[in-house]
């Protein structure tokens, strides 16, 4: 079905409609007059370096000009948000939903990120980087993020991309580009560096310690090193939810001239997480708080190392190349439906890739262009078991599934930003090459191979009106393989085939010294969904058909000017309005499982000399839980209405005098102790419990 970029399939309510346009009126307004003047002829072109960041070296001005829906949280505004886990700061980005926990993973170390209206559940649908590498232990295979190996106290920089990045980033990425980028390698002599001491106690049942410890140098040989490490012991809000987590990574960075480097990271993680589960509507009602599963557990490992080489060749040419490789390993540990055994379902993996690509910059009189061209080859080896331990005598069953996953990907990708006064204009195609393997070796032998080839052509668009104002609209495809558990529902009458979407945006965006603000509107046609019922060795999967995700997306954050009287004061709000609704099958019509429609942050901080101080609150509206929408709640606690909520959170921080560096913060989050839950489908089925009080108490000393 062919799509209409920028038509507006659905009806906003009045109200809502105009206090997202609010966000972006007045200064569109005023700046109208201006539009003619000299000085909106366009800013002097950006840095030709595109290298080691997203989608450019100059952070703010690469986000001002970018033809998409784009955020970007730093540091600063990552430590005022009271945020206790990278999920907790994705609350603020518009359009980006979370869920606090999932069935078999612990709430500090998978990632739960819905975008859009997509599926929240380990962020299958989006392309999720660490320092602009993915993050997944195998990108084709097993996108999943049932555990991020990146702890918050390493980021610096959290930066989403919601449209117009996949030619760079290739398929899976339908719900954007979300890169974490870790602390920088100092650029100054003499060890520079802090260490965090974090305690956490929840109103119910858990506490837990977060530390952390940063450390670096540049050397006069120009070697440059940073040591960055976080953990985390105790438990969280469930009883038998313990944690621990190491996060360590070395990093590096070698001027070989004044135009070429070699950087680097070796990275260690690992985590252990008692995984309580979900409740029945009895269990719950009884206590949120239990854990009728104390014999669960997950656990997972990542050992990874990268290297990349970044040459300025001259003012109009780059070219860069990285190599990474990661091995990983996890298991999942539930007990049976009869309580008599323990499955264990583990897997590993082992992910190869190299990544060139060069940059040439034209000028012809007015117009100039930066052709970038680059490909990717990944290969990606995997295992994955599953067995059964008898508890009574602890004999350990033969295997139930023993299977070998290969995927070997080439990518090949050309994009020009064309600049022609204040117009940018990038076109892009990106072809995608996958060969997939499945090797099962129970009951018998069997071999299962999947041939991908796909091309995702995009166009961004942006016109920069004046050095505040940008105006944008893109149009971009993305795919996702059929991934290597889901190779075993091939079969005649359920041939499965690759996702397809097709993304369009229409916004406008305003930066300056005191004001940011932005309106987006975006229409996704997904075809081909997978979806799946069951679990582990019974998981079925099956394409559910098309899906529709339209909305907007809307964002202001104001700083007062330092000479008025509100010096010092902050504020921003954001809203989401989101429609997505299944189009084929008995369920055509319904809204998709597990989003909200509206999701809205507001919040303010207030420094005055040493002290800061913070409010925020964000909100979500209800979800269904499952393709039917069913609003009865079951007796299993697995189907029916999740209702909405809104939760405060505050936070004091002061900067003590005298004390170089020393830095004490105490704050509180979900302020009233607001109830609220969701709901699982997986192996551990039923309702879990959200997140109660938690009070904490931080200590940062810089040296």
């Amino acid at each position: 079905m062919a799509v209409t970029p920028f038509a507006l399939p659905f009806t906003l309510r009045p109200c809502a409609l105009a206090i997202a346009l609010a966000c972006l009126g007045a200064p569109l307004a005023a700046q109208a007059q201006d539009a003619n003047s000299a000085d909106n002829a366009g800013p002097i072109l950006e840095s030709i370096q595109v290298s080691s960041n997203l989608l450019g070296t100059s952070m703010a001005a690469s986000t001002k000009n970018f033809a998409g829906a784009r955020t970007v949280v730093q540091k600063d505004d990552i430590e005022n948000s009271g945020a206790s886990s990278l999920s907790d700061v994705m609350r603020r980005i518009p359009g980006v939903q979370i869920s606090d926990n999932s069935g078999s993973a612990g709430s500090a170390i998978s990632l739960n990120i819905g975008v859009r209206g997509l599926a929240g559940r380990y962020s299958p649908r989006s392309t999720v980087l660490l320092d602009g590498i993915p993050m997944s232990v195998a990108p084709y295979g097993q996108p999943q993020l049932s555990f991020a190996p990146v702890s918050l106290a390493n980021v610096e920089t959290v930066d989403v991309v919601r449209g117009g990045g996949a030619v760079r980033f290739g398929p899976q990425n339908v719900g954007g580009i979300i890169n974490f980028k870790t602390r920088r390698v100092p650029t100054t002599p003499g060890i520079t560096g802090d260490a965090t001491v974090r305690y956490n106690t929840y109103s119910e049942v858990g506490h837990n310690t977060q530390t952390s410890v940063f450390a670096g140098t540049q050397l006069d040989s120009g070697l440059g090193l940073a040591v960055l490490y976080s953990g985390i012991r105790g438990s969280d809000w469930r009883v038998g939810s313990d944690e621990k987590v190491n996060d360590f990574a070395l990093k590096f960075r070698y001027d070989l001239s004044p135009t070429a480097e070699v950087y680097g990271k070796l990275s260690y993680y690992d985590v252990t997480s008692r995984t309580p589960g979900g409740l029945t509507a009895a269990q719950y009602k009884q206590d949120p708080f239990q854990n009728t599963r104390p014999t669960d557990f997950w656990s997972g490992e990542r050992k990874a190392f990268d290297i990349g080489y970044l040459n300025a060749l001259s003012g109009t040419q780059e070219f860069e190349v990285r190599a990474y490789y990661n091995k990983s390993s996890r298991e999942s540990t539930l007990i049976s439906a009869n309580l008599k055994g323990l499955g264990h379902q583990p897997r590993n993996y082992e992910t190869t890739a190299i990544e060139p690509r060069y940059t040439q910059r034209f000028i012809t009189g007015k117009v100039s262009q930066d052709v970038t061209v680059g490909y990717r080859y990944l290969a990606e080896r995997a295992d994955e078991a599953i067995y059964n331990v008898v508890i009574a005598s602890g004999v350990r069953q033969a295997p139930t599934r023993f299977a070998d996953n290969s995927t070997d990907a080439q990518a090949v990708y050309i994009d020009d930003k064309i600049a022609i006064d204040a117009w940018r204009i990038t076109p892009g195609v990106r072809y995608e090459h996958i060969k997939t393997e499945r090797f099962n070796h129970l009951p018998v032998d069997q071999k299962i191979e999947l041939l991908n080839n796909k091309a995702l052509p995009s166009l961004n668009v942006a016109y920069l009106l004046n050095n505040n104002v940008t105006l944008f609209g893109n149009y971009n495809s993305s795919f996702g393989a059929v991934q290597n558990t889901q190779l075993n529902a091939q079969s005649s009458k359920n041939p499965l085939q690759p996702e397809l979407a097709k993304t369009a945006e229409l916004g406008a965006r305003w930066k300056s010294s005191q004001l940011s603000a932005e309106a987006t509107l975006f229409n996704i046609k997904f075809d081909n969904q997978i979806q799946s019922i069951g679990s582990g060795e019974n998981v079925v999967f099956y394409n559910v058909g098309a899906t529709h995700h339209r909305g907007l997306e809307s964002a202001i954050d104001y700083r007062f000017d330092k000479s008025g009287p509100l010096a010092g004061l902050n504020a921003y709000a954001t809203y989401t309005y989101t429609k997505a609704t299944l189009q084929d099958g008995a369920n055509a019509g319904n809204d998709v499982p597990f989003y909200s429609r509206t999701t809205d942050t507001v919040g303010a901080h207030y420094q005055l000399g040493a002290w800061g101080v913070d409010l925020s609150s964000s909100h979500q509206s209800r979800q269904f839980a499952d393709e039917a929408n069913t609003v009865a709640e079951n007796a299993a606690g697995n189907l029916g209405v999740i209702p909405g909520f809104r939760t405060w959170n505050t936070q004091v921080k002061w900067t003590v005098p005298g004390q170089k560096g020393l830095e004490l913060v105490a704050g509180v989050n979900n302020l009233a102790d607001k109830r609220y839950f969701t709901r699982t489908s997986d192996g551990n089925l039923g309702k879990l419990v959200g997140a109660p009080r938690m009070v904490y108490l931080q200590g940062r000393l810089a040296f």
